[in-house]
């Protein structure tokens, strides 16, 4: 039988098929499935430092409002940092994971300044992740905000988590950055040890009956995989960090062709939103028949056969590719 395995962050992992941060991993029992359905380890749903922020000023506002008039109602009150809010409930869960599963735990922080990403980043290794993904969603609006301005504050944070942690630290981005080599190379400089593409920004939609700007989640497909699988075998052999590919990885094909242009895991969301934990089964099975079909003995064998150092025609993932695709466009119409 191939062998799958595959090294993740530094983490052995029996497969490169990891879920990624979702509701399927909001609760113990939902990540036990995943994992006898096969998952080589879980990344937890997103702990956002903002809701954490707004829940306790709330809380605190309302357990104070009032007590000026009754000075004495004061010590009857605890003060917000005393009760088990979202942070601590988060935390638990990763601890009570720890306990449970077999499989390496990721928890995800996507935090918004230096001084919450620090104190969770700690918290959760001392409850005992196996390695930290720092979901980073951040859209500058202020037009004021040069890239350096930007790129920096990414490093900053980075560089804070990393003074405070010694368990591995992975950074999952976005492509929206005006020369995306350089700064994936800074921040492996500044001490990432992976790199997670893409993020999936959320765009909002406008309901024309409310008149009113309304969140809007569009799964995704396998058509989502060209720009993670791109930028992968473009950075493949040429940053000293772990590649995480997601966005539209939908089937065992899905995956070959990301751990073909050179990454180490494949994280999976949609789909097992569409088809259940179970799903991750039947794509370990298509994979593992692919691989002995086409004589492969391992994963590692076929890592990075297809990235672009490694393809006969380099420039298929440059501007080549886009006149190429036009012009078999105008043949085919």
């Amino acid at each position: 039988m191939a062998n799958l395995k595959t090294n993740y962050l530094g983490l052995q992992l029996t497969n490169p098929i990891v879920p990624s941060a979702s509701p399927l991993s909001k609760n113990l029992d939902s990540m036990k499935r995943l994992e006898d359905a096969g998952a080589a380890a879980v990344v937890m749903y997103s702990l956002f430092e903002e809701e954490i922020v707004h829940e306790s000023a709330e809380l605190d506002h309302y357990l104070h409002y009032g007590t000026d008039s009754y000075p004495e109602a004061l010590t009857y009150m605890p003060s917000a940092g005393e009760y088990n809010l979202e942070p601590d409930a988060y935390v638990e869960l990763l601890r009570k994971a720890k306990e449970s599963l077999r499989v390496p735990v990721i928890p995800s922080l996507n935090g918004i300044t230096n001084t919450g990403w620090v104190r969770y980043a700690k918290l959760f290794e001392d409850a005992g992740a196996d390695a930290i993904e720092l979901n980073v969603y951040y859209i500058p609006t202020d037009p004021k905000l040069t890239p350096e301005d930007v790129e920096s504050r990414y490093e900053h944070l980075l560089a804070a988590v990393k003074e405070t942690v010694k368990i591995p630290v992975a950074v999952k981005l976005s492509p929206y950055f005006s020369s995306f080599p350089n700064f994936a190379a800074r921040l492996v400089q500044v001490g990432a040890n992976g790199l997670v593409l893409f993020n999936r920004f959320y765009q909002p939609d406008i309901d024309l009956e409310e008149l009113a700007v309304t969140p809007s989640i569009t799964l995704s497909d396998s058509t989502a995989n060209r720009l993670p699988m791109r930028w992968i075998a473009i950075f493949y052999g040429r940053l000293n960090a772990s590649l995480a590919a997601t966005s539209g990885i939908h089937t065992a094909e899905d995956a070959i062709k990301m751990i073909m242009a050179g990454a180490d895991v494949t994280m999976v969301c949609s789909v097992l939103l569409h088809n259940g934990p179970r799903y991750i089964g039947k794509i370990l099975s298509d994979m593992t028949e692919w691989l002995e079909k086409h004589e492969y003995e391992s994963i590692a064998q076929m890592k990075g056969s297809m990235s672009q150092k490694s393809t006969a025609d380099p420039a298929a993932f440059e501007r080549a590719n886009y006149v190429k695709a036009l012009n078999r466009f105008k043949l085919l119409v």
